[in-house]
């Protein structure tokens, strides 16, 4: 099966889409597929702000569906204000993606567009995710897993497309970085953030400042783990951590892995 071709053609049948659209990979990639499928004014992408979404992905976002020409609306979604998401029970992401799709679904509903849709791939499949419950309710699409999309075929596609996303690391909300059943707070979420870009600053790419209380567990792509062996490098991440509010500063020396904090529930 040509993957592109039948999600040009899925894509083309839905007649006008509402996309939620985060400026990741994924979602970067089924925009432009969208914008060479449909009327631009069959499309309008939502990005959802929130405590969760970092500032550099919102400008991203911004940049990439301008280029493209395509209608762009933002929307603000407390999840903050919401106990069964910052209690982080298991299925948080449920709580999060039923809020979110609640809205995308007003919006099409009142603007005359006939689908929303997201960008789930089949790899998400292979994970815990909590938030499909949520899409399936809701009734949105998943048009990358209709067709037979996983990861590496999107960053294959957004390559040849020369999008700049095609590269990107993975960016799941910043709550994904507590353990589950610690409070979720603004505090925690921000802390994070700023560690992060921090550590990114220093050239390491893929990386997750897991939040264990005053704990900074970090995860880095194995490659990068041999520059933690260098002592002044090391001080430059134990002194930015600990003005952020860490007590201890760790390194997870298994490295970075999609989903971490789901291993506590096998």
């Amino acid at each position: 099966m040509n993957h592109l071709k039948e999600l040009k053609k899925r894509l083309a049948g839905m007649e006008s889409v509402v996309i939620a659209f985060s400026g990741g990979v994924d979602s970067s990639f089924l925009l432009k597929a969208a914008s060479v499928s449909l009327p631009k004014d069959n499309i309008l992408a939502v990005t959802a702000i929130s405590d969760t979404y970092t500032r550099s992905e919102l400008n991203r976002a911004k940049a990439f569906a301008k280029a493209l020409g395509i209608k762009h609306s933002l929307i603000f979604t407390d999840e903050m204000k919401d106990k069964n998401f910052t209690a982080n029970p298991a299925d948080r992401c449920y709580y999060c993606k039923k809020k979110l799709f609640t809205r995308l679904k007003e919006i099409a509903v009142k603007k005359g567009f006939r689908f929303v849709l997201d960008a789930s791939n089949l790899d998400d499949k292979k994970d815990y995710r909590p938030g499909t419950r949520a899409k399936k309710e809701i009734g949105v699409r998943s048009p990358l897993q209709e067709t037979g999309f996983f990861k590496d075929d999107i960053r294959k596609h957004s390559r040849k497309m020369r999008l700049k996303t095609w590269s990107l690391p993975p960016m799941p909300c910043l709550a994904s970085r507590i353990p589950y059943g610690d409070e979720i707070s603004k505090a925690a979420l921000k802390r994070i953030e700023k560690a992060e870009d921090f550590i990114r600053s220093l050239r390491i790419r893929d990386v997750r400042v897991r939040c264990h209380g005053d704990v900074a567990r970090i995860e880095v792509d194995k490659k990068y783990i041999k520059r933690f062996l260098n002592q002044r490098f090391c001080d430059r991440i134990i002194a930015r951590l600990k003005k952020l509010g860490f007590k201890y500063i760790t390194l997870d020396l298994q490295g970075y892995r999609i989903g971490s904090l789901n291993e506590a529930l096998k």
